[in-house]
């Protein structure tokens, strides 16, 4: 049976990647699926958060409420907390009650002036490139038992790979991106070099020569110099006959 419960939220995280438009859709999703799976096996209202770190930066990046993710942006301001030692060590790492606990004593009084009573920081696996950690919180202590904090890393590690897989879906979309801006950059260039030709009867080398030489004389770029060039000798926008204002 739990095979089966973890395909189907596999299968749904997967959903949620085809359904979501960026990465920050994928997260803002993910941490809501997360929150309500461990509002069931919890029986209390837990919110969920999700830290990003590339390049050593952490940031906060999406969450199932607005509380939550004011809770992680604040332990990550503080660097101090459950969910930034869970990502420092790849390990869970839990909060049992902020009133009896005696770590992070600025963050947990964080967490009980919001009326969080419990945290749990949970690692997800990742490249050297970057990491990322779900931050849970419960409003009463004691919810993050050892069965639901196992519970909690068998979804953390399903939403890894899904995860990964909306990563480099967004890198694969954002190279496309970078071509066809490169393709019409480039059309543009030679148009511009067209026109340079024709008016002063030269080859496209010395057309180029001289767009280079312009880039370089007004620090502007390549594409923005030939692009006033082509809008001039397209001259103004004609109107279309019988629409005279």
């Amino acid at each position: 049976m739990v095979a089966e419960e973890l395909a189907d939220d596999f299968e749904q995280l997967i959903n949620l990647i085809a359904g979501s438009a960026d990465i920050k859709s994928v997260l803002d999703g993910m941490t809501a699926f997360a929150a309500a799976s461990m509002t069931s096996a919890t029986g209390v209202n837990i919110e969920c958060a999700v830290t990003l770190r590339r390049h050593k930066r952490a940031a906060t990046i999406g969450g199932s409420s607005d509380r939550a993710v004011v809770l992680d942006r604040i332990e990550q301001a503080l660097g101090d907390g459950p969910c930034v030692d869970a990502l420092e060590g790849g390990v869970p790492v839990l909060l049992g009650d902020v009133s009896s606990d005696p770590r992070w004593p600025e963050y947990r009084t964080a967490l009980t002036a919001a009326g969080i009573s419990s945290a749990l920081g949970i690692p997800m696996s990742t490249d050297d490139s970057w990491g990322a950690v779900l931050n849970f919180f419960s409003p009463v202590p004691g919810a993050f038992t050892g069965e639901v904090v196992a519970g909690a890393a068998l979804f953390a590690e399903m939403a890894s790979k899904a995860l990964r897989l909306a990563i480099k879906i967004a890198a694969a979309e954002q190279r496309g991106h970078d071509l066809k801006a490169a393709m019409e950059n480039r059309s543009v260039i030679d148009l511009a070099c067209g026109v340079i030709m024709a008016q002063n009867r030269c080859s496209k080398d010395e057309a180029f020569e001289f767009l280079t030489r312009a880039s370089n004389d007004r620090n502007q770029k390549l594409y923005v110099i030939a692009q006033s060039i082509v809008d001039r000798a397209a001259g103004p926008p004609q109107k279309a006959p019988g629409f005279d204002a």
